[in-house]
């Protein structure tokens, strides 16, 4: 039978793995067919040129057919190819330089962010390799939508000849190519994803560096690239202008391989969220493709189980749980209902480097094929991986002829109908007992990483693909329904064949004059066309996903994210293949670099270089015997190692201390000595001060700190008489950014004064009258005068107020018209009256927390952190949340148990039970193991009637319920006079 004459209703998809090359051509329209539309799929291993090795795969997909229909299939009739490829993440992860180039960045930001420059939490080898050059300028705007200042073009103008210089400095001291000049300029500006409309600052700064570089450079818009969150937006970008011009010669060649077969339909590139990117796209926005090959496996395997991979059994679309065995490991993934994976909260990592742009989440468990099992003895029980042979299975594992038993031999012992390797060899390698628990093993890992993935208690179907997939029970816990499909094997490359296009729009807008329901709909307009712009038919186009986030501390701000989704329109021809040359001189002289250049080499810069960072921890540290001294805690030698500690369980994943932390560890590597203090040594005629900063955390993440900290104390002490001077600093609290504030205000480089062990709370509270000094209520008001300053340039001080409530007040009416982020001063008060309200040893007892964490990871022992916790600290109680809280109700249903174990004034704290980190609000979901920690309220605040009214339920709303103490308070060890010895 001859092929149908219908023109251009076939796609091809290709993905380029690190072993494997996988493809596979359909025809959609047959979806809901027995065959699912594959006429010919293709696997072979990948070479060291992924244009080979697509061009290998469509060949022979072209060539073949596995259908009667189809005997050979001729090039008018393919609509599409699409790729999905791991070339670009690998020369990031493979730190290659020979494919990243040398990135200079511009910020648009103002006062802002010069305590954390650019690439200053990235690896000291990436930042060399990567960034040549950084400037700050004028710039940047407000949450609100107005100016922290307008650009200076001038001035950037001045920082394009600056790097012009420096790229004449390296062509002429270099190899005579200038392989390791800047080619690529990154412009990021403060708020810049919300400037749309009125200002468009990076696109201008853009358009001012094209014309005054000739065009020489590559020029990143990070607005482009990623949204809310500006270093980790920064990152990203820098990450995806370092890898354009490979990223350009790469793509080209795709297409050019692809025209050379007599293709003349568009190339598409898979990008992280599950849809397409045109080859124009892709080669610019590379980064966008990094984690697309387990997208496009859960994409595939969802396709191959329902109608064309959008409906269910009952027509609708439901969500799905995708497991991917391979040798080694199994990735499990959430597909939405929606028939999109769920994508990770809060940022992700990257070689590294901690990025914000949209990838899946993905639960990768040393589980596969390859899998070592050991039996196990009296002591010592059966286990399972997590290290594996890998691809040596065929030649390593017993029915191959090996000697390492894996448990694709269990599975073949179990089942020898499988007819795999030699079933006769593994005869006897394991009882019928030693069988059973191998099943157990594999069947529990399995169930709790589908559980850990799940977003309700629901079950879900479960669909099994990749090589491994023999290994795993066809009935698990928590599944619907267990589903191996065929073709499962290159479900990777069905996901790129079936891929559709998306747009998402990130941004804050005003509900002052506009419901957010309005506003929701005008924003999914935008989402809309943004995606038919993108190559989604009208029909097709939806809205797939929405998040409403109100704005932390600000009135009438919210945050709106809305995805839009549809399928390729085929008709366009906008997004046809470019015919121009592939290449280019640029592209020539980074295509073949000196062979003595080194990853390492740094090139002198005119404008302020990137920080030394001769300090940064090592990836594996012996933390047992390292002290915090802290009486003089000069940390120049290590200071990483002392902050890493201190901040362990927080940092890493909550946004809010994490920019205050590379605040101090700036001054800490720039030569600032921190002096921390024991509460009972200070004299009692000293002067404790305080300086916090407040406002949003959206805003926090986004507009980094500049010298508002300083610029308030300033302005404080000009109110304040000569003799009454701060000799010593204290934390307002010590939960989030403001635990950090009093060590970094308390520096050699700031106030020179030492900091003091405690704070004025023990913990976190909203408002200033929520701290200890109120609680005693000696002399009301405490905190007047008072002092905020925005970075900026605006001050306002507060002489005299009649409460602290007031205080409060007024100052965050203030705030909201400040940019809603400003540093505060608070006057000093004697040192005998901090030793009575002091909630003392807080500092000692974050950094205890730390040091369990890390321990806990150090010796392998993360499922007892909480218990190492508890260790280290007398007044934590710990709590694990298992199935064994919950029993059977009337109808059969779980119920859980449930009674008030601890509230307000203790701390309730969330970690992760898979390594101890804490875990935020935004990132709760059903799933997620966690321990919860609870943390007795210091006396301070307990021991009165007041503490209980101001810091307690009912301050809360919770006028239902009364305080009962989680258990006794024991004052934390203070490291100062543990440590305080001579070396």
């Amino acid at each position: 039978m001859s092929t149908p004459s219908r023109p251009r209703h076939l796609r091809i998809g290709v993905d380029v793995g690190g072993t494997n090359t996988d493809g596979v051509l359909l025809d959609p329209s047959l979806a809901a067919s027995p065959s699912k539309g594959i006429i010919s799929w293709h696997k072979s291993p990948t070479t060291a040129n992924p244009s080979t090795s697509i061009n290998r795969a469509i060949t022979a997909l072209l060539a073949s057919s596995s259908s009667p229909s189809f005997t050979a299939v001729p090039p008018t009739s393919i609509a599409s190819v699409t790729i999905g490829t791991t070339a670009f993440v690998n020369a990031v992860v493979e730190r290659d330089a020979r494919r990243l180039s040398r990135v200079a960045v511009i910020r648009l930001c103002g006062p802002f962010s010069k305590h954390a420059p650019p690439c200053v939490d990235w690896p000291d080898d990436m930042r060399a390799l990567v960034l040549g050059y950084f400037a700050l300028v004028k710039g940047g705007l407000e949450v609100d939508g107005s100016l922290i200042g307008a650009i200076d073009e001038d001035e950037i103008r001045g920082k394009c000849a600056e790097i012009r210089a420096l790229n004449q400095q390296t062509l002429e001291n270099g190899d005579g190519k200038g392989s390791r000049a800047i080619t690529s300029v990154v412009v990021n500006g403060v708020f810049s994803p919300i400037d749309t409309v009125r200002y468009k600052q990076e696109e201008r700064a853009a358009e001012i560096i094209r014309e005054e570089m000739d065009g020489s450079v590559d020029v990143v818009c990070s607005k482009e690239v990623a949204n809310l969150g500006f270093l980790e937006r920064e990152n990203a970008a820098i990450l995806n202008a370092s890898i354009l011009s490979y990223a350009r010669r790469t793509i080209r060649g795709f297409e050019e391989g692809v025209r050379r077969m007599g293709l003349t339909c568009p190339v598409f590139v898979t990008q992280n969220d599950g849809t397409i990117l045109s080859a124009e796209m892709a080669a610019r926005l590379p980064i966008r493709t990094f984690s697309s090959g387990p997208t496009n496996s859960m994409r595939g395997a969802a396709f191959l189980v329902q109608d064309g991979g959008r409906k269910g059994e009952e027509g609708e679309g439901e969500a799905m749980m995708v497991v991917d065995i391979g040798g080694t490991t199994t990735d499990v993934g959430l597909l939405l209902a929606n028939g999109f994976p769920r994508q990770q909260a809060a940022y992700s990592e990257l070689a590294g480097v901690r990025m914000n742009f949209s990838c899946p989440d993905i639960k990768s468990i040393g589980l596969g094929g390859g899998s070592i099992v050991r039996k196990g003895d009296s002591d010592h029980a059966m286990t399972v991986g997590p290290d594996s042979v890998g691809y040596r299975l065929t030649k390593d594992s017993i029915i191959f002829g090996g000697k390492i038993l894996t448990a694709t031999d269990c599975t073949v012992l179990a089942d020898p109908s499988l007819k795999i390797g030699n079933p006769e060899l593994v005869k006897g390698a394991l009882t019928d007992e030693e069988l059973a628990t191998f099943k157990t093993i594999i069947r529990q890992k399995l169930e709790n990483a589908i559980d850990v993935m799940k977003t309700s208690p629901e079950d879900l179907p479960v669909i099994l693909v990749g090589g491994g997939a023999i290994i795993a029970p066809t009935n698990l816990k928590g599944a619907s329904k267990v589903l191996k499909p065929e073709w499962s094997a290159v479900a990777n490359a069905i996901g790129a064949a079936t891929a559709g296009v998306s747009a998402v729009v990130d941004t804050v807008r005003s509900t002052e004059t506009k419901t957010a329901k309005q506003l929701l709909e005008e924003i999914s307009k935008e989402a809309i066309q943004k995606a038919i712009t993108a190559g989604a038919t009208p029909e097709s186009a939806k809205v797939v996903e929405m998040e409403e986030l109100p704005l932390a501390y600000i009135a009438n701000k919210t945050r709106f994210i809305v995805r839009a989704a549809g399928d390729f329109d085929f008709s366009r021809t906008d997004l046809a293949p470019d015919t121009t040359d592939p290449t280019s001189e640029q592209d020539i002289e980074q295509s073949e670099p000196d062979s003595s250049s080194s990853t390492t080499t740094t090139t002198p810069s005119p404008s302020p270089s990137p920080p030394p960072t001769p300090h940064s921890p090592p990836r594996h540290l012996n933390l047992l015997p390292y002290r915090l001294l802290p009486h003089l805690v000069h940390l120049r030698d290590r200071p990483p190692l002392d902050l890493h500690r201190l901040l362990y369980p927080r940092h890493r994943r909550r946004r809010l201390p994490y920019g205050a932390m590379i605040l101090l560890r700036q001054l800490l590597r720039a030569g600032a000595v921190v002096r921390v203090v024991d509460p009972l040594d200070v004299p009692d005629d000293a002067a404790v001060g305080c300086g916090c900063g407040a406002g949003s955390p959206t805003v926090s993440i986004e507009k980094l700190q500049g010298d508002e900290m300083m610029q308030a104390q300033t302005e404080l002490y000009k109110l304040l008489p000569e003799s009454i001077r701060a000799t010593h600093m204290i934390a307002l609290e010590i939960g989030g950014g403001n635990g950090l504030q009093g060590m970094s205000l308390a520096a050699s480089s700031n106030m020179d004064i030492p900091c003091v062990d405690g704070d004025w709370m023990g913990r976190a509270y909203p408002t200033k009258w929520q701290t200890t000094p109120v609680v005693f209520d000696e002399r009301s008001p405490i905190w007047s005068p008072i002092a905020i300053a925005d970075g900026n340039g605006n001050v306002v001080v507060m002489p005299k107020a009649v409460s602290d409530l007031a205080v409060e007040r007024i100052m965050r009416v203030a705030l909201s018209e400040m940019g809603s982020q400003v540093g505060c001063a608070d006057p000093p008060v004697k040192g005998d009256e901090m030793k009575r309200w002091v909630v003392g040893n807080t500092i000692s007892q974050a950094w205890r927390i730390g040091r369990a964490v890390a321990r806990a990871r150090g010796e392998n022992r993360v499922d007892e952190v909480a218990e190492m916790i508890v260790e280290e600290n007398e007044n934590i109680a710990a709590v694990r949340i298992a199935d064994s809280d919950l029993e059977g109700g009337e109808d059969g249903e779980l119920e859980r148990q449930e009674d008030v174990l601890a509230i307000v004034p203790d701390l309730i704290s969330v970690i992760d039970a898979q390594n101890g980190e804490a875990v935020g609000t935004p990132e709760y979901r059903y799933g997620l193991l966690v321990v919860v920690l609870g943390i007795a309220a210091s006396d301070k605040w307990t021991g009165t009637a007041r503490g209980i009214e101001l810091g307690g339920p009912k301050a809360f709303g919770f006028e239902h319920l009364e305080y009962q103490p989680l258990g006794t308070f024991v004052k934390p060890r203070s490291v100062v006079e543990e440590f305080n010895v001579e070396e």
